[in-house]
């Protein structure tokens, strides 16, 4: 996280300068107010991430000898396959057709999408991937 502090802090010294730069030059305030907030913004993300830096453990990026897969965790667990997303955008379809159309057809993409959000939610509480 050291770098990326760094890197915000040189950041908003860049933005600060364009915007004095900006203001002086184009005597234009809506523009100078909103890169001079830009610096604001940048000041106050690189602070927090340098005062975070000193508080925690060295992290890959900040190893210059570190690899990529140093890093690297558990992305997550996806479904290996599932029909439920393919009943949301059938039902989603089908809503915004309604919009278009007729408000008639949310009769008809309700349920397809209660059944597809709820199908999906729950996917894992019944039937073969239950234990997963």
């Amino acid at each position: 996280m050291k770098i990326q502090g760094k890197m915000f802090i040189w950041l908003s010294v860049f933005i600060l300068a364009m915007a004095i730069v900006y203001g002086v030059w184009s005597k234009e305030p809506v523009g100078t107010t909103a890169l001079f907030l830009a610096f604001g913004l940048s000041i106050m993300i690189g602070y927090y991430l340098a005062f975070t830096a000193k508080r925690v453990d060295a992290m890959a990026q900040d190893d210059k000898e570190a690899d990529v897969a140093d890093e690297a965790g558990e992305v997550g667990f996806f479904a290996p396959h599932s029909w439920q997303p393919l009943s949301l955008a059938v039902g989603g379809a089908l809503a915004f057709l309604g919009v278009a159309m007729g408000w008639w057809i949310l009769y008809f993409s309700a349920p397809l999408i209660l059944v597809g959000l709820f199908g999906w939610v729950f996917e894992f509480y019944r039937g073969e991937n239950q234990n997963q």
